[in-house]
């Protein structure tokens, strides 16, 4: 969300209008998403009211299964929660993000954790892919983001900073990543909630260094994404505002000198 035109907004208000299925669960939903070819749903239970967290397959083309609220396969996830997760390349596992930093790539056929690494000293906020989905980049609240090969899982880059890391993207067509974060509410002073100081950061994904900074929120950024052109990259606050930047001609021709 964020960077949808006009007419991407009409249609999919029109689309919208008819829900297609429902499926009820016993605590809050964490994550959720569609698999490549869009016939499969997965999503993660929160660990809450006695409950434990779990992440549920349904294949769409199996009308029994939305039905009965009956998914296909049923993943317990006993250790520590799932925080964040998207599927992996080809739509063959999913991976993700805990509560105690550690990443999960899961099968979507047997359930089976195929990968396991622990990385993050702290939980895992959210994940993004990249464009062609050969990689992707971690969110932590141990106040870092980190690249990663999805499908090995092996750990590639880190970017660190003072505060922790809501959100990271990657930029479709430059060696870029956005994070945006900042410090817990409570943790917030008055101060710099009024100068607008919370700040969308970009750095240089080979060299992990820091080249930009972005004001204008009122408090923490809870969510980035870039466009899809590269070309304007949006960030959610806890603010209540999504702000829209298009980068302007320097963005494009700057080059990083290591």
């Amino acid at each position: 969300w964020g960077h949808a035109g006009k007419s991407d907004q009409v249609f999919a208000v029109e689309d919208c209008r008819k829900q297609l299925a429902l499926l009820k669960t016993n605590s809050a939903v964490r994550t959720c998403g569609f698999d490549f070819g869009g016939n499969i749903i997965m999503f993660s239970t929160d660990k809450q009211m006695g409950y434990q967290c779990f992440v549920s397959f349904f294949d769409l083309r199996d009308p029994s299964q939305i039905d009965n609220n009956e998914p296909y396969m049923k993943i317990p996830c006993n250790d520590s929660k799932i925080t964040s997760a998207v599927w992996g390349p080809l739509g063959e596992c999913i991976i993700a993000g805990h509560e105690s930093g550690e990443l999960n790539q899961y099968s979507a056929k047997s359930g089976e954790v195929l990968v396991n690494v622990k990385e993050h000293s702290r939980q895992i906020n959210d994940i993004q892919l990249s464009r062609d989905m050969t990689m992707f980049v971690t969110a932590s609240k141990d106040n870092t983001a980190k690249l990663f090969d999805s499908t090995t899982l092996e750990h590639q880059k880190t970017f660190r900073t003072e505060r922790p890391v809501n959100s990271a993207a990657l930029s479709p067509n430059y060696d870029h990543v956005v994070l945006g974060g900042g410090q817990e509410a409570m943790d917030v002073t008055t101060t710099s909630t009024r100068i607008g100081k919370f700040e969308a950061r970009f750095f240089h994904l080979a060299f992990e260094e820091e080249f930009g900074r972005v004001k204008g929120h009122f408090g923490p950024i809870n969510s980035v994404a870039f466009h899809p052109d590269g070309k304007s990259y949006s960030s959610g606050g806890e603010d209540g505002y999504v702000r829209i930047h298009y980068f302007d001609p320097q963005y494009f021709e700057f080059e990083f000198e290591a």
